[in-house]
This record gives C-alpha cells, sequence and structure tokens, in this order.
C-alpha cells in the first residue's frame, strides 16, 4: 500500500472521528461500516485499487499499534496540508 493511500486512508477516518474519540454514538458499528464505505470507494476513485474493509480496518489498526513512526509521519503531513489551506483561506479572505 503506497504512502497516498495510507495518507488518504487516515485522513478520512480521523476526519470521521472512526475511534469514537468525541463522543458516543447510537449504533457505532454502522457508523464505523459506513466510514469504511467512504474509505473504499475513495481509494478506487483516486488510486484505482480495490481493498477489503477487512484489509482496511487491520491496516489502520497495525499503523496505530505496531508502525508508530510511520504514523507519526502521516498526521504531521495532514496537520500541515490542513494548516496550509487554512492559511490560504485566510489569505484569500484579506485580499
Amino acid at each position: 500500500m503506497s504512502f497516498g493511500e495510507m495518507l488518504k486512508i487516515v485522513d478520512i477516518l480521523k476526519r470521521n472521528d472512526y475511534d469514537r474519540k468525541y463522543g458516543p454514538y447510537p449504533n457505532p458499528n454502522v457508523r464505523k461500516a459506513k466510514i469504511t464505505v467512504k474509505v473504499v470507494k475513495s481509494l478506487q476513485k483516486n488510486f484505482g485499487v480495490r481493498r477489503s474493509k477487512d484489509q482496511l480496518r487491520k491496516r489502520w489498526l497495525d499503523l496505530k499499534l505496531r508502525e508508530h513512526e510511520q504514523y507519526r509521519r502521516i498526521r504531521r503531513v495532514l496537520q500541515k496540508k490542513r494548516t496550509l489551506s487554512s492559511c490560504l483561506h485566510i489569505w484569500t479572505l484579506e485580499h
């Protein structure tokens, strides 16, 4: 799995609060299934690869539990991307 694919996976899962850090949800399993469907569709559209939901779930857990350094790199890239886009948004509002 390429770095770009993993970047997209982490971006979608973090944005949609896959790990339920920000509150109780009524149907967590249904919610997680919907989020993984979003990830599968996004990977198919952007990279042309088909991954199963189980593959994505296992890869996500591996990243978090075993591959700390790579997970940190991905989070850092996403944080820089968000900071840059917010700065760009502010700049466009000023001009």
